[in-house]
Order: structure tokens, then sequence, then C-alpha cells
């Protein structure tokens, strides 16, 4: 147990007075000074009140429970207090803690409960712990922001047991439809079903049934892997596609031994339909998609709140929406802080714009933009992955989605401009392809690529030859702990059980060999829930009850490290988030319990009782209902 954290000011100036001070006009209008921001707030020269009020078991301090200490530029009088808890501050210097104190936006002090109660004035809104746990906030590593918001205005198909409830959901949105109207809906995965339907290729139904319910009405049901998804004819004929159409290069339009479209609609032909869909969509007014937008940015807030989360890597933004996150955070309507990839844009275009949009982390920000993403194959699960070998199940090695050559010129172009390259990558052939992409780039361009933090997205299935590469190569694996438990029980049917056992979810041979791995869970594929992403890291236990090669778990420490510091390492953020350290941000989380020693069974039975962002306090759960605010600042 430590008494107190402060900070070395003189040596922690000296550090960042080493390098050039950086202001840009920032949040609000306001400068804000990116190195020394957390210094001054600690020392007492920069200011500012954290709000909140009508907070679950928060209470305003006075003088008869705290004497308040005489303000002086080494201690100045918290506007935020936890204590009475057990803080793991995920810092290797300073362990756990019982209490911590906040100033602004940034974390003033760690330590004892009488330690803090010196930082404690008539002013301080104080949170009684009684026992709970504190750890920093949580950060996805990998979601689709704007994909999670929109799951929620759809239906969500992410709980049917079958096909028969699928069904029956879409009959009931179109009781509710004008003729025409399309209808969405997200998250089927055949996999997970209790039953398959008589009547099914590769364990999928044909469209018979949909097309029953809905005669006039486009229905289109994204797979929950976000690599597949169902149409019925009427959406298949606004897509223009028969039963002679082409597959298109990456994509498979899936048909019956006769030759007849059974709806399915693999990786790039899904391009197809949706680009009927945004057709479509092209009749609402910039007004009212502006609106869907921003209620989408509130919806996936809440839901990340909810589950802890403070920080998001959006894995995947053209340059227009960023541009709407960037109005949204100059608003202050961002919930959660956003580390956003470039996507879908051309290799000219990001040439000539990435200059433009490289925002680094600075102040309190809440929009960060300086990496790109690419995708070079698909799922496991809709036989998409690129394989070395063929798949147990069918005499193919999967996809290629993106050209080699392409991906291969924007990891010249990332090096150009400074930016992060994130390549999706699942299957051994595309893990392996990555990784030699990347070598190729750096040799070429004659760059030590080990500090570039570049990363590998989701590194599912790593053939044991390419394992020691990522450490060697300073190649983060932005891996999803819940993939593997969600997964695992069908993995087999795919690889067979012996490449299963050598090539899925290595994270043990990874560590081993020197790698860092962050920690998400690809949402809206999985629920966003880190504390089930956690329990899957550590557990490796599928719905099955059974453990899924458990000799590859992650330790506690590791899997809550792959959630916070790891993640904010990920994203060039250790020196401001990822850890309870003085002078970082107050991103914060309370648990119910904790995490690191209660019996591993009731580790899913976590509850987040409160997120905390720069200081404020924006979750809080209470016995029958729960409360957000989900503006940024």
């Amino acid at each position: 147990m430590i008494s107190v954290c402060l900070p070395i000011i003189a040596k922690q100036l000296t550090a960042h007075n080493a390098q050039p001070l950086t202001v840009r006009t920032g949040f609000k209008g306001f400068f804000q000074i990116r190195k020394l921001a957390p210094l001054l707030v600690f020392t007492g020269l920069l200011l500012s009140g954290c709000g909140g009020s009508d907070k679950a078991e928060t209470v305003k301090a006075d003088a008869a429970e705290a004497s308040e200490p005489q303000a002086t530029s080494m201690q100045v009088p918290a506007d935020l207090v936890l204590r009475g808890g057990k803080v793991i501050t995920v810092d290797d210097d300073l362990g756990e803690a019982e209490a911590i104190a906040v100033n602004g936006y940034t974390i003033t002090a760690v330590g004892s409960n009488e330690a803090i109660s010196a930082y404690i004035g008539s002013n301080t809104e104080v949170v009684e712990l009684n026992g709970r746990t504190v750890i920093p906030g949580f950060i996805e590593g990998h979601g689709h922001y704007l994909s999670l918001g929109r799951a929620r205005q759809i239906l969500d198909l992410t709980t049917a047991k079958n096909w028969d409830e699928i069904v029956s959901k879409v009959a009931s949105a179109v009781d509710k439809a004008e003729p025409g109207e399309w209808i969405f809906g997200r998250g089927w995965h055949q996999e997970k079903w209790d039953s398959l339907p008589a009547k099914n290729v590769d364990g999928v139904p044909l469209n018979d049934s949909l097309n029953e319910v809905a005669p006039k009405n486009p229905v289109y049901l994204g797979h929950a892997s976000g690599h597949a998804a169902f149409a019925n004819d009427a959406a298949l004929i606004a897509g223009g596609i028969n039963d002679e159409t082409a597959d298109p290069e990456g994509g498979t339009i899936v048909r019956t031994a006769d030759g007849k479209a059974t709806g399915l609609l693999r990786e790039n032909a899904q391009d197809i339909v949706e680009a009927a869909i945004d057709k479509y969509q092209e009749r609402l007014s910039p007004e009212e998609n502006r609106r869907l937008r921003a209620e989408r940015v509130k919806l996936a807030g809440q839901e990340a709140l909810y589950f802890g989360v403070t920080s998001f890597h959006d894995a995947g933004a053209n340059f227009e929406t960023i541009d709407f996150f960037k109005e949204m955070e100059a608003s202050g309507d961002l919930p959660v802080r956003l580390y956003v990839m470039v996507r879908r844009e051309s290799n000219e275009d990001m040439d000539k714009k990435l200059p433009d949009y490289y925002m680094p982390a600075e102040g309190n920000d809440f929009l960060t933009v300086r990496s790109i993403k690419r995708q070079i194959d698909g799922a496991l699960g809709a036989h998409g992955a690129w394989l070395l070998e063929n798949y147990e199940d069918i005499d193919n090695p999967g996809l290629v989605l993106e050209p080699v050559a392409d991906i291969e010129r924007t990891a010249e172009v990332a090096v150009k401009h400074g930016f992060q390259v994130n390549t999706h990558a699942i299957g051994t052939r595309a893990n392996r392809e990555t990784l030699d992409i990347y070598q190729r780039v750096w040799n070429r361009m004659e760059v030590d690529g080990t500090g570039l933090r570049w990363r590998v997205e989701h590194a599912q299935h790593i053939h044991p030859d390419d394992v020691p590469r990522f450490g060697r190569m300073g190649v983060i694996a932005a891996m999803q702990g819940v993939h593997c438990t969600s997964d695992g029980p069908w993995i087999p049917t795919r690889l067979g059980e012996e490449r299963t056992r050598l090539t899925s979810y290595p994270w043990r041979d990874l560590i081993s060999t020197g790698a860092i791995i962050g920690n998400g869970t690809d949402v809206p594929v999985e629920p966003i829930s880190a504390i089930a992403s956690y329990y899957s890291s550590v557990s490796r236990m599928t719905n099955k009850g059974e453990r899924f090669h458990p000799e590859q778990s992650m330790t506690r420490m590791e899997a809550l490290k792959s959630y916070t510091i790891n993640n904010a390492y990920a994203a060039f953020e250790e020196d401001i988030k990822g850890t309870l350290t003085p002078g970082k941000y107050a991103d914060i989380v309370v648990l119910d319990q904790d995490i690191l020693t209660v019996e591993e069974a009731r580790i899913p039975q976590t509850n987040v009782d409160m997120t905390i962002i720069g200081g404020k306090i924006r979750y809080t759960r209470q016995a029958k209902t729960d409360t957000a605010v989900t503006g940024g600042e």
C-alpha cells in the first residue's frame, strides 16, 4: 500500500522542456497546452471546475468531516475525491491505493485515505467507495462507433435463437412499415442458433420465408461479423442481383445447387445491395441525415458509458465522417474519447489529405486521428478469412478483400505522412502477408518500423512461425478476447482440431515472445462489455461451458492491461491515459467488485457503478435506473 503519490515536478518539467511546446486552438476555442497541462493542473497553476451535482452516493465534504488544508502550489483542494476503496492504478510503480484525488481533467494524487483527505476542501465532491474497486477507464481497442449507434436504431438480431425468430421480428417490422420501405437488422449468427431450417445452404436458410412476410419491402439483415448479409428478393432486385449476376471480386453471391441466389451475400457482394441502400437513403434531407447520425453518436455513447468505456478506437471512418466527428467534438457532443482510423479512402486522396487530418491527442480532446485502417481478408465464420491452407469444411483457402499491392501502397503513404497502419487480418495467410507488407515497406523506405506501433486488427489465427514476428517487429496485436470464446465452439469445424490448437488466439505465445496485445469487442459484432471480454481473456470459457485451449489464457493483470495501458500505447497515448497516475487524464471506472481477486466464475457478474471522463461523472448505476451524461464537454 502506498501512502501518497506525487509527481517529481522538476524531473518531469525537465523532460517536457526537452520537447517543443505545442499549442493549438482546441476544444471550445481555448488554447490547450499538450505536454504541460497535466503538470500545471497538478501544481495548481491551472485550475478548472469539475462540476457535477446530484450524483449517486456523492456528498459535499464540510469542515466537520475534513479540515481544509492550506492551498499551496503543491497541494490544492481537489475538485473530486474517491475514497474508501481499492484503487488499482495499473501503474507498476504505484501498485494499489485506497483513494484518488482529481483536479480539472487530470489526476492529482493517489494514496491512502488519510493522505488524500488533505485534498478535500469545502467544494470538493467526495465519492464514498465503501470498499468498491477503482480502475482506469476501459479503452475499447477495436470497435465501430457509429455502427454501434445504428444497431440500436434497427432490428437487434443478436439474441435470436433460430431463423424463425428472425422472420417473426421482420414480420412485425413490416406491419409498421410503408410498402417499399426498407427493413434493416443486424446481429444474426447461424452458429449460435439452436436449430437450422430444413432448407439451407452451408447452414444458412434460403430467403423464401422473408419473401413471404415482406413481399413489398426490401429486407437487409447484417451478419454479426459484418462480413455477410442476408437479403430478400426485393432487396436483391433493388441491387440488380439475379441468378445470372457474377460474383464480385472478393465476394460471393451464395447460390443453391441449381444456381438460384439464396439471399446470402458474403464480403464484397454486400456492396451491390448497399449501393442501392445508399441511393434509397439519398431521399433523406441533409438535416435528417445529420439528426440520425447525431442520435447514433448519443446511443453509442450511452452504451459505452454503461460498460465503463471511456475511450474508443473506431476502426474506420472516411474523411466526411471525421469532419462530422470534428463538429460533434467542437460542440461538446462526443460522449467518449474517439481514436479514429481513416478508412474507405483511396491512396491518392489520402496522400493529398492526410496532413490536414492529422490530429494527435492534445489537452482534454475527445477526438484523435493519426491512423489508417485496411482490410486484407474477411471473417472465419463466413469462410472469408485468408488461410495458408484450405478450410477443413470447404475446398477453399478464403478470400482476399483488398489487394496486397494496394495495402502496400497505403503503408508507403502512411510512412510519408507519419500515420499508423492498422490492417484487419484474421486468417493465417492474412497475418503473414500483413507482416510481410509492413517489413517490405520499412526496408524499402529505410525506416525503423519497430517504433511505428503498426497494428494487426484481430490477429485471430497465426501460424506458429509468425507469432514471434509481432514482438520482434513491434507490431501490436489488436485482439478481442470475447471473439475467442464466442467462436471457440465452431472454430474446429473450419480449421480442424490440430490447426485450431496451433494457431487460434495464441495470446500466451504472443506475450511470451514480446508482443503487446490490445483488447476490445469489435462492437457491434459483440456487445461492448469490457467485463465480458476481460473474462474471456482470463478464462477462455465458451458459452458451452468449455475452456478453449486455456494454456493460452492471459493472467488477470495482463487482461486488465490489455484493456487499459496497452490500448493507450496502441494509440500513442500512454503518457495521458491507461493508468491512474498523477498527471494523466482522470478517466476512471468504479466497479462493484475486484476483478483481480473475485472468484473467476463471478467475474461476469461485475457491474460498472460509475464512469468518469476527464474528472466528470458521466454515468452512475442506481438501484432502479441508470443515468448517463452523453455530451463531451
